[in-house]
Formats: C-alpha cells, structure tokens, sequence
C-alpha cells in the first residue's frame, strides 16, 4: 500500500514528529511505501486564494496552485495524519490542507441535482489520525464531544471516500504525560500501523 503520511506541526523536534517518523518507519518496514509530506517543511500555503474560492463550482476546478499535493493525495492507498489538536480542532495549516487539496474534483464531485456530495477519493482504503491533545480525555469526549474525531470520521472521510477504514488515535494531557508515557504512546502507535 502506498501511504500518505501528513505532518502538521512547526517544530521539527516536536512530539508529533517522533509519532511521525515511528510511523514512517513502520510502515516502510511492513512493505509499504510512504511519501511523508511535511506541511510546514514544505511550506504550505493553508489561506483558500480569491480564485480559488471564486471558481469552487467550475467543472473542472482549477487546482494547478496545489497540483503537487493534488497529484500526491491522488497517488496515495492510504493517508495518515499527524497533528496535535489546538483548541479542540485541527493546526490551521492542516485545515487549509483540507479546504485547497480536498477540493472538487479531487476529494469530491458537487451533485448536479445539489444533493450530497459524490465521493473522489475511492482509492483510499485507510484514513488514520494520529494526534495529541492538551485536555485530558474527558474534556474532549464527553464535554466536548469530540469534535476532531467526528469532523474526520462523519465529515471528511464519509463524504470523500468510500468504505474507508478510519482510526484515530491521540495522547491526552499531552502537557502533563511523563516521558515513559510518551514512549508507551509511540510503542502504541507502532503496534497499530504493524497490523496494516
């Protein structure tokens, strides 16, 4: 399986990344190959341009200011994201990921009768989340809701592809975890990409 794995985080020393490169690893050890696309080392521009918001509904839609990344998702069996979770949602650079890559025509087609958007993404056998949170984790399920997982989940993966295979998993109180649990969060991690 050919993985999209996108990183969404500043700091190149950051807990995300060790998640990130433990994923990597993993994967390319289990026999897939895995094209690590680092959003801030690869400065993406996350800010939907003028024309780009203009045109949402041309057939087709002009994507040629993020062909790279287009032709990168259209490639991929499977996507994995890494990202920590900021104020209960996604980095902004991963959100303008989703709003100029996932665009139409490639995440998706508008139905001609205005109904429910017709999935793109049909290649896409596995969408995983890796992430982290500052709260614990009842702050984020039962006071919260969990908003990152259902925006994923019920948003961008059921109305882009179809019967994809989605997890999330994330480390809670990221702030406050000790060291040994940062290491048994990475050694679950790998765990579960092994099984892929």
């Amino acid at each position: 399986m050919h993985i999209l794995l996108v990183l969404a985080h500043p700091l190149a020393d950051s807990f995300a990344a060790s998640v990130a490169a433990v994923a990597k690893a993993t994967l390319e050890r289990n026999g897939h190959s895995v094209d690590l696309l680092d959003l801030y080392q690869e400065d993406f521009d996350p800010r939907l341009s003028k024309a780009e918001r203009q045109g949402y509904f041309d057939v087709p839609y002009d994507v040629s200011d993020v062909e790279t990344s287009v032709a990168r998702l259209r490639a991929a069996d499977g996507l994995v994201l890494v990202f920590p979770q900021w104020w209960f949602n996604f980095p902004a650079i991963l959100k303008g990921f989703f709003d100029r890559v996932f665009a139409p025509g490639v995440a998706f087609n508008h139905d001609s009768a205005g109904g429910r958007i017709v999935p793109r993404l049909t290649h896409i056998k596995i969408f995983w989340a890796l992430t982290t949170t500052g709260s614990p984790w009842w702050v984020v399920r039962l006071y919260m809701g969990n908003p990152v997982k259902r925006l994923l989940k019920r948003g961008i993966a059921a109305f882009c592809a179809k019967d994809v295979r989605f997890r999330m998993m994330s480390l809670h109180d990221m702030d406050r975890v000790r060291p040994a649990q940062r290491a048994a969060h990475l050694a679950k991690v790998e765990k579960a990409l092994a099984r892929l």
